[in-house]
């Protein structure tokens, strides 16, 4: 006999707007009961949040703040201790104070518990590296978002086979649409508007304007780029404290920056994507690897694990992307050298990295992975490696 559908929840202290893809494509499976809690908004920023569809169970489970990024929420103890949950998936933050006692007293009751975290960006040290062991073994399995993590992970005692490699995602759905409408000579005319040159290759960053991505390091090197007799323009497609300084900054190095503010209609931005060479994040590069790879234009970021996010493990050298020695202005000028040879990259790196989103960082691969641990199949290290594409492209 088939089992019977479980009833998931999956609680968030808010779900952001980058999230809607993946929460949709869980929404969408029928062999389960997927329920989402969180508040209407992120009790410590101003991140947009998602709007989802009728598919999608959601209740509002409101955060009170605490002290910086410490809060409660409120609900997780009813959660908790009620007979209706089988499965509980939890934003695997050790700051938020309630998922520490709620995860506890779910498996108490005999739930099975999931943490959704970014694990170990680091290699764990002194006292917090005790206090974050401590919290995520009141998980059974853990939805990391990256390998290093993984990594990490079992160098400090975890089974393996409970440490699920989930990655991360963006709407790659609507990016796709968006790619198909874009026409074929749309890139040229907005390097047209934007520099009033076709030629000139350009670099793009998506990203808030805070002094943490270090964009003055990329200013830097195009000023040295340009020094050497190469000419590249810079699109900014981001607001944040840190834009008037770095409109100062490159009106003192005397490079060409378009600054195009915030912005969240993904057909402009894959405009400009497509009308890019390379991106380049020069701190942490997180989601815009994911933007940036899904419209076909390869990222450089540093190359130092302690100080990157997960996102930065779907850059191939030489293929999707480059790393650069952290902090390292000559390391960054050559880095971006390669990716600026021809006024317009390849169809074939393009490819190479839209195909690579298409392999693993997507909503649905995310969704296939998090189904492996919701059904307590152990972790599979070579689901990276042998899973098809869930979508093949031909633009």
């Amino acid at each position: 006999m088939p089992e019977s559908p479980k009833r998931i929840a999956v609680v968030y202290h808010f779900f952001a707007h980058y999230r809607k893809a993946v929460i949709e494509s869980l929404a969408a499976d029928n062999q389960n009961e997927w329920h989402f809690m969180g508040d209407l908004k992120d009790f410590n920023s101003d991140v947009k949040p998602a709007e989802f569809s009728q598919i999608v169970r959601f209740k509002k489970i409101k955060c009170f703040k605490i002290f910086g990024p410490i809060m409660w929420q409120s609900g997780l103890i009813g959660l908790a201790l009620s007979p209706q949950w089988e499965t509980i998936i939890y934003l695997g933050s050790p700051k938020y104070i309630s998922t520490w006692v709620s995860s506890f007293l779910a498996r108490l009751t005999g739930k099975h518990i999931l943490f959704w975290t970014h694990g170990w960006t680091r290699s764990p040290r002194g006292i917090s590296s005790i206090f974050r062991n401590l919290f995520y073994h009141l998980a059974n399995d853990l939805l990391l978002y990256g390998r290093q993590a993984k990594m990490h992970a079992i160098a400090q005692g975890f089974d393996p086979t409970h440490l699920h490699v989930v990655g991360n995602s963006l709407d790659v759905a609507t990016q796709r649409k968006v790619l198909s409408h874009i026409s074929q000579d749309r890139p040229a005319e907005v390097r047209k508007e934007l520099f009033g040159d076709v030629d000139l290759p350009v670099i793009v960053c998506t990203t808030r304007l805070i002094r943490a991505r270090r964009l003055d390091l990329l200013f830097e090197a195009v000023a040295l780029l340009r020094e050497q007799g190469l000419c590249v323009n810079i699109a900014l497609i981001g607001d944040g404290p840190e834009r008037k300084n770095l409109e100062l900054l490159a009106k003192k190095l005397n490079i060409t920056v378009a600054f195009l503010g915030a912005c969240y209609d993904e057909e402009r931005i894959g405009e400009v994507l497509l009308a890019s060479n390379v991106c380049v994040a020069p701190g942490m590069v997180g989601l815009t690897a994911m933007h940036a790879l899904a419209f076909g234009v390869p990222v450089i970021s540093h190359g130092n694990h302690e100080r990157q996010t997960p996102e930065f493990e779907s850059i191939v050298p030489g293929v999707t992307g480059s790393l650069f020695i952290d902090g390292n202005v000559a390391s960054l000028a050559m880095a971006i050298k390669p990716w600026i040879a021809t006024s317009w990259i390849s169809k074939e790196t393009r490819q190479a990295c839209r195909n690579i989103i298409d392999r693993f960082w997507n909503p649905e691969f995310q969704t296939q992975v998090i189904l492996r641990a919701v059904n307590r199949e152990p972790a599979d290290d070579l689901f990276w490696i042998r899973t098809d594409p869930p979508h093949r492209r031909n633009t």
